[in-house]
């Protein structure tokens, strides 16, 4: 019963996770996403370890999820993987509204994020 499974999108020596509703705005996780875009898995690992940003947080579990669907699902070797994508959409908008003088409202916008990642297996000299 049910619906049938998809065709998989992605090459065989790629794997992708992606993090939805992240409480930023798109403009702030792009700057931490072009922060590992192009690097080996284990240097964006600890970019986003010691980076000041308080959403890196989030970027790094989804890397680290990304890992462990390349290694777990679909048998790719760990030390040989880098972040081959890594790209920023926008979600949601929470509005709230402020009141301000003279009966007047002023609009605040809380926006929403998703960060995907995409790792890919490459060979010795990457």
């Amino acid at each position: 019963m049910g619906k049938a499974s998809l065709k998989r999108q992605l090459p065989d020596s790629e794997a992708k996770a992606v993090g939805r509703n992240i409480r930023t705005s798109p403009q702030k996780l792009n700057l931490v996403a072009q922060l590992i875009r192009g690097k080996k898995a284990e240097q964006a690992l600890n970019d986003l370890t010691f980076s000041n940003r308080r959403i890196s947080n989030d970027v790094k579990k989804v890397l680290q999820s990304a890992i462990a669907n390349a290694e777990n699902n679909h048998n790719l070797d760990v030390d040989n993987l880098i972040v081959a994508e890594a790209y920023v959409g926008k979600t949601m908008v929470m509005k709230r509204f402020r009141a301000r003088a003279k009966g007047r409202a002023a609009r605040i916008l809380k926006p929403f994020s998703q960060v995907t990642i995409v790792v890919r297996e490459v060979g010795e000299k990457a």
